[in-house]
């Protein structure tokens, strides 16, 4: 199984499972949206959060832009190539960052990874906060565009720079990203060390840990991946994406009741959720009549009995 699987490129878009994992059978289902991946709406939410932190001098038509973007994104482009004609200096950053996320809103991945390097590129070489921030959204933008490489050779300075200026949460966003460019360029061991890298920077990241889970689990290391797991459901105990790896991982470790509590307690929690949806297909794999509430509390899976 090729260990492109193990991360998929940000917004790829993967049917829900359908077939129960099996010790004989690991890779034969891949999660809805395969959780490693990180959402369209997240990500949104992100990049505009990341604009918001950027401190650069307020120009009146890059302003106008930003304040925009969210609502009209095509007009807020068009205000950010206007201001960048007419921007000097610093100004051209505050435009620049504008013009990329827009077009970012837009998908127009390519075009908005050149605004962000441009951005990046006008900043102060001694303003690391903001260079750091305008390089991760450039390897975000190159990722989306399915531009592995070229994401990793942005998001390395970025990396950089975010140390300097001591951002941890920062410092975990770009680690958590170069992991799923280490994975689309078949680098899993450099991968697992860029999640690592992100726990270090973000202990109490539940999406750090399940994601390092679910590439451990893919490794076949089930005993770290249990680990793993029972960290991010310990900081995470509602989510639905680790309640149904937890079953997976369960199920993979021959531990069929811990996997069914697992994906009964996902039903129970969030039964409107894509995970629900899976976890439903799997528990009737087992047998389990999901048309009837579960008699147990919901609990993540303990470690696997041998």
């Amino acid at each position: 199984m090729s260990s492109l699987l193990l991360l998929l490129p940000l917004m790829a878009q993967v049917g829900p499972a359908s077939t129960l994992p099996s010790a004989t059978r690991p890779y034969a289902s891949s999660l809805p949206l395969e959780i490693i991946e990180k959402k369209d709406k997240e990500d949104r939410d992100r990049r505009a959060q990341e604009a918001r932190n950027v401190a650069l001098p307020t120009a009146q038509a890059s302003a106008g832009c930003m304040n925009a973007v969210e609502a009209a994104p095509e007009k807020s482009a068009v205000l950010a190539r206007d201001a960048l004609a007419d921007a000097l200096g610093r100004e051209r950053v505050r435009a620049g960052l504008c013009l990329g996320v827009a077009l970012s809103n837009l998908d127009r991945w390519d075009e908005a990874r050149t605004a962000f390097v441009n951005a990046r590129d006008a900043a102060d070489p001694a303003d690391h906060a903001s260079r750091a921030r305008l390089g991760a959204m450039a390897g975000n933008a190159a990722l989306a565009a399915g531009q592995a490489g070229q994401a990793l050779a942005l998001l390395a300075p970025a990396a950089t720079d975010a140390k300097i200026v001591g951002d941890t949460d920062l410092t975990a966003s770009i680690a958590l990203d170069r992991a799923r460019g280490l994975v689309a360029v078949k680098q899993p061991d450099e991968a697992a060390n860029a999640l690592a890298e992100a726990r270090a920077a973000q202990p109490d990241n539940a999406q750090a840990w399940l994601l390092s889970a679910t590439l451990s689990r893919r490794q076949d290391k089930l005993a770290v991946a249990q680990t793993q797991i029972e960290k991010a459901a310990s900081l995470a105990p509602q989510d639905p994406e680790i309640g149904l790896e937890a079953g997976v991982i369960a199920m993979l470790s021959s531990n069929e009741d811990a996997a069914r509590r697992s994906w009964e307690s996902v039903m129970k929690t969030a039964p409107s959720s894509e995970a629900a949806v899976t976890a439903k297909q799997y528990l009737a794999q087992l047998g389990v009549d999901t048309d009837t509430p579960a008699t147990k509390p919901p609990e993540v899976a303990g470690p696997p009995s041998r």
